[in-house]
């Protein structure tokens, strides 16, 4: 770097308590929507014995899920030694301590009894994975949180490096016992998958990164300040990989599944005649929030402006917000093979495909629990220097050199 980077809050102000005043009525939107179904019962919503995760765990999932990919801009700093990305590497753990907070909130608010939490944190089956991701979830706040002192304390700045690899990997760690959580659940045709850990770890960094881009570039432009095309055309090089990862193991887990006989039957149901599950992946999923954001993002014409490149990371978490829907209320919605090649009818369903409608205030729950990461985010480089004062190609670009910006 040529000069040394200057970390600074942003201004508060009419302006920010406004903004700030607009996310918390989707927050407040969220909590009054948490409450009706708490206060009606789960009977309000699109949910029934047999499909108990509904939207809001697709918000919470995809939220806890991108959490771990917002941290990779820091790793990629810390533990690979890329200096270009080390000013990022503060909004970085910040956005991914907000968008786990974001995520878990949702997911409390949706248990229907919020007070059986405390016996979740209490008694513990280590039998179970969601035991387990008890700890990994707590444990990733704690640790990011550690890793950001290192970072922003100047005579802990030597413990950075140690910090940010033991981060990486317990991030790691948490993406895969996440995806471990359909992976291990063999009472579901479309889960029970080894690929489904590996997987949810790829995402991960396409949600994740996608966020963070379209977070930096709204709070250095609401800031007013300087982001050179150097690191923000790095960062969206490296998301369109990502993406086209994601893509790459999509079709790999369901080619894997084709392979296996007694899978054809949610394979066809998920690839052909699904409905509704069948329009969200190819249209949604892979079309609008793949192949269209990787087109976006590496043309000459769109890869180079701004305002494609936001529109691209949209799509991106709107790919994946699909992808969520379809792998968790579309891998309950279709039945158990319990007998293979035989047609099984009885009054519990049993046999028949599941029927799901997603309900207002479950939308309003999930939007409230993104709202909660973006308020956390807001307050958080409005009170602490997570924000750099200037990403200009001259402090952050390695390579730059008057006579290009002259050129």
């Amino acid at each position: 770097m040529k000069q040394q980077i200057q970390f600074m809050e942003i201004d508060g102000g009419p302006r920010f308590y406004s903004l700030l005043g607009a996310i918390g009525l989707f927050v407040l939107a969220g909590l009054a929507a948490a409450f009706y179904m708490e206060h009606n019962g789960h009977y309000v919503t699109g949910m029934s014995n047999q499909i108990v995760w509904g939207t809001p765990h697709v918000f919470a999932v995809f939220l806890i899920v991108a959490a771990s990919g917002a941290l990779n801009v820091a790793s990629i700093s810390s533990v690979f030694g890329k200096t270009p990305y080390k000013p990022l590497a503060r909004l970085s753990g910040l956005l991914a301590i907000a968008l786990l907070v974001g995520g878990l909130a949702v997911l409390v608010l949706d248990l229907g009894r919020p007070d059986r939490l405390i016996v979740a944190m209490t008694k513990y089956n280590f039998k179970s994975i969601f035991a387990w991701n008890i700890f990994l979830y707590t444990g990733f706040m704690a640790v990011v949180g550690v890793y950001l002192w290192m970072m922003m304390e100047r005579r802990m700045n030597r413990f950075t490096t140690v910090s940010g690899f033991f981060a990486f990997v317990w991030r790691l760690i948490l993406t895969t016992g996440t995806g471990s959580i359909f992976g291990f659940l063999v009472a579901r045709q479309a889960y029970d998958s080894a690929l489904m850990a590996p997987m949810f770890v790829i995402m991960s960094f396409s949600f994740g990164l996608a966020i963070f881009i379209l977070v930096l570039m709204a709070a250095c432009k609401w800031s007013e300040r300087p982001l050179g095309d150097a690191i923000l055309f790095r960062l969206k090089n490296l998301l369109g990989v990502f993406i086209a990862s994601v893509l790459y193991f999509v079709m790999v887990y369901h080619l894997t599944n084709l392979y296996i006989t007694e899978n054809h039957g949610v394979e066809r149901f998920i690839l052909l005649d699904g409905g509704i599950y069948t329009q969200l992946f190819w249209i949604v999923q892979v079309l609008i929030g793949s192949l269209l954001p990787i087109i976006l993002l590496y043309l000459p014409f769109t890869g180079k402006s701004r305002g494609w490149i936001g529109i691209a990371c949209a799509l991106a978490i709107l790919g994946g917000l699909a992808q969520m829907y379809i792998i968790i209320i579309g891998g309950q919605a279709y039945p158990l093979e319990m007998f293979p090649g035989k047609e099984v009818i009885s009054s519990f369903f049993d046999g028949g495909i599941n029927s799901y409608t997603p309900s207002l205030p479950e939308v309003v729950l999930g939007i409230g629990g993104v709202a909660i990461a973006l308020a956390a985010v807001f307050v958080g480089i409005r009170v602490l220097r997570f924000l750099p004062t200037s990403l200009a190609d001259e402090l952050v670009d390695p390579h730059y050199s008057t006579d290009k910006a002259a050129a």
